[in-house]
């Protein structure tokens, strides 16, 4: 009956969604032409080429208001020649004095705290993935890859060169990207194209074509058109080799290992089939210099979701990770290579076949792992093989096609051990709806697990509709995930339950006062089990006041209803469980505060306080604090403090989560960020402290010093009884170098 239900609603969304199928800014176009002299970027665009060039300008503001010209100027320029493409961009202060503000010159700095300019490329004209690049005032390089039709992926990395010139009453930027950088189709002379601007001592965000103020303006729906004067020369051999050499040296404290060192070396390689179509390889990669998660107090029963930062799985990652919905991933690539884990090599061929045909083939092979108790069995080498292909349908809809299958090699279960599965298998469509005006966007989804003795009732079936515009916002959600489906190499951290979701939203948009917008949100959630009673209940009512300064408060008011399904330790402390079956009722309230990012000293604050399981309460207060030294230092702290009372035997439990970070930029080529993250919950505290110096464009030295403390002034079972008493240290350096052949 479900699939039925789901086959419907692709009918019903396929039927739809071409009424909305025409581009709606196509009548902004830029002509882009080949240079008519030679372009050097340094930031003060005299060269005969960006005279003759034409010029964006007259961009719309998109905040605070959408309905009008934008007050602050900026004039675009692009040019060409058989390498890179140029762009050059003149962005003219407002009518408020002062210095720019920016927070430092890191990269892929955060888009709300920057004066900038950034540009987005739809290269294949189908409003669905492309690139963004730009710089904040100060020159830190912004890039990414853009999914979903207008969502970003900041740790995307590659190779382009920018330089930042600063004058009295403008900044301006130039940049080049070598055509092997980007991804685009053979022949193809129209891509979409937009250019943004952030002027914060204005709060002005302003866009090259009209934008309403709900929707970024990386949404590739409504770029304009940069109109070739040729189609773009294609870079001829494209293939990069990306060596890097690694030594370091480790210590286990807490087990007594002594210091051991280590040295190696690994190469990535990235081969062009087309100029659309990449194919990436990679031999015994590291991921060592990559940043640290921020830890988070976790008083949830079931498994937090940490993001994918590894540059490798990162282009066209989105068509394998992003395939079905936050809770429900039948892949998810951190499942490959962590804990210990050595990835031996790997392959991935992704990109475009055409404008409306995408594919994705991915191939990782991890090493075995032998255990250190005999009573366990060893880890053994697995392989995780994924195929996804995606079909466009209308405007920017499209149907996708996955399958993943993570296999132990040479493996044989044994009878006396625990076993590891000999084999998981997910096969997986999908529908994905987005009207060309944005308004609505929609997925349905079924996906079927295969695994050995197959015991039925191993499916996924799940579908949503959203509606937004600049006032309201509706949505609906159901999901079903069978109580024996299984995603090994996936996400989906609970099983066996019916969810129906609905959330309804208004904006009230007053003029000419210091409000920018206000209005309330309410969201209700319900969960059942396979036999149809309820299990869970959620009632989020919020209401939200966005000020003309750019700051934000949010007041809530939340009632929940639980009845568990499985014993669970409401501190997450390794305590005693509250019983399956027990049903637990509360009311909380909240509150958040995000003040105005201009200011060189920034602070949040939240609050939650009302029940909590049996009967009980919890308090938790977290503030967030910034400030900066423009553009060479910047520093951050956050706190959270709970407070939890509980009937005996837990009582009263309460502890601190506390990470300041400290980033210092010399140049926007040479960084030092030191991150200290203390987590009473998980009595571990860990400081990560990292240099790195970008010597060529992509490539770079890293040196990365880690500690990990037990904080307490003892801990059961150790020897070491010394306060913050080191558990583990580890200081690696490691060289990374570009080379295109």
């Amino acid at each position: 009956m479900r699939f039925f239900l789901i086959l419907s609603l692709f009918v019903l969304f396929s039927g739809f969604s071409p009424l909305l199928a025409q581009k709606k800014n196509e009548q902004y176009q830029l002509h882009i032409s080949r240079a008519t002299s030679p372009i050097i970027i340094d930031g003060t665009v005299d060269e005969p080429a960006w005279q003759t060039a034409e010029i964006a300008t007259n961009f719309w503001m998109v905040m605070p208001m959408d309905t009008s010209i934008a007050k602050v100027r900026t004039e675009v320029r692009m040019a060409y020649d058989d390498h890179n493409m140029y762009l050059s961009a003149v962005c003219y202060h407002g009518n408020v004095a002062g210095p720019y503000i920016v927070e430092s010159l890191r990269r892929d700095w955060s888009f709300t705290k920057n004066d900038n300019f950034i540009f987005f490329m739809d290269t294949f004209d189908d409003q669905t993935n492309g690139f963004t690049f730009g710089t904040n005032a100060a020159g830190a390089q912004w890039d990414g890859l853009l999914y979903e039709g207008g969502k970003a992926n900041l740790s995307w990395d590659n190779k382009w060169t920018s330089v930042v010139r600063n004058y009295a009453d403008r900044y301006v930027l130039e940049l080049a990207i070598p055509f092997k950088t980007i991804r685009y189709k053979r022949g193809i002379s129209r891509w979409g194209i937009n250019f943004s601007r952030q002027d914060l001592k204005t709060t002005e965000k302003s866009s090259w074509t009209p934008i309403q103020r709900q929707f970024p303006t990386a949404s590739l729906a409504l770029t304009g058109v940069l109109v070739w004067d040729q189609p773009p020369p294609q870079p001829g051999p494209n293939i990069s080799l990306i060596p890097y050499a690694l030594s370091g040296l480790t210590r286990d404290y807490q087990t007594n290992v002594p210091s051991q060192g280590r040295f190696d070396v690994g190469l990535d390689a990235k081969v062009a089939v087309t100029s659309s179509l990449n194919l990436d390889l990679t031999v015994n990669p590291d991921f060592s210099q990559v940043d640290v998660d921020q830890q988070v107090t976790n008083l949830d029963r079931y498994e937090l979701f940490f993001p994918e930062k590894r540059q490798f799985f990162l282009e066209n990652g989105d068509q394998f990770t992003n395939f079905g919905y936050a809770t429900i991933r039948p892949f998810f690539s951190r499942r490959i290579g962590l804990g210990g884990v050595p990835i031996r090599f790997g392959a991935r061929l992704s990109g475009k076949l055409n404008k409306d045909w995408r594919i994705g083939i991915m191939d990782m092979q991890t090493g075995r792992v032998d255990n250190i108790d005999p009573a366990l069995e060893a880890l053994p080498a697995q392989n995780f093989a994924v195929v996804a292909l995606q079909r466009r349908v209308s405007a920017r809809s499209n149907i996708g096609m996955i399958f993943v299958n993570k296999e132990s090699l040479s493996y044989t279960p044994s009878a006396d051990k625990p076993l590891y599965s000999r084999f998981n298998r997910n096969l997986g469509l999908e529908y994905n709806l987005a009207s060309s005006n944005n308004f609505w966007t929609g997925k349905a989804m079924y996906v079927k697990s295969f695994t050995p003795e197959q015991l039925g009732n191993d499916a996924v079936y799940a579908t949503n509709l959203q509606y937004n515009t600049r006032r309201w916002l509706l949505s609906g959600q159901v999901e079903s995930v069978g109580k024996n489906y299984t995603a090994e190499a996936g996400y989906v951290p609970r099983r066996g339950y019916e969810r129906g979701t609905a959330t309804v939203g208004y904006t009230f948009l007053p003029t000419a006062s210091g409000v920018l917008s206000h209005g309330p949100t309410l969201t209700s959630t319900y969960f059942f089990d396979p036999a149809w009673r309820q299990s869970d209940n959620e009632s989020y009512l919020s209401y939200v006041v966005t000020f003309r300064a750019k700051s934000v408060f949010t007041a809530w008011v939340a009632t929940d209803y639980v009845r568990l399904l499985q014993p669970f330790d409401p501190t997450n402390t390794g305590r005693q469980t509250l019983a399956t079956g027990t049903e637990h009722n509360w009311t909380a309230w909240g509150t958040d505060f995000d003040s105005k990012p201009q200011s060189v000293f920034t602070y949040g604050f939240s609050s939650r306080y009302g029940g909590y399981y049996a009967n009980g309460t919890r308090l938790n207060l977290t503030a967030d604090l910034g400030y900066r030294f423009q553009p060479y230092v910047s520093l951050a702290a956050s706190a959270s403090y709970n407070d939890i009372r509980l009937p005996q035997p837990w009582g009263q439990t309460t502890f601190w989560l506390v990470g300041p970070r400290f980033d210092l930029t010399l140049t926007n080529k040479l960084y030092l960020t030191t991150f200290v993250q203390y987590n009473e919950q998980q009595k571990n505290m860990n400081v990560n402290a990292r240099i790195q110096w970008r010597y060529k464009p992509a490539s770079d030295f890293f040196l990365v010093y880690t500690d990990n403390y037990l904080p307490n002034s003892a801990q059961i079972g150790q020897d070491v009884p010394g306060f913050f008493s080191v558990k583990n240290r580890a200081l690696v350096l490691k060289w990374t170098y570009w080379w295109n052949l």
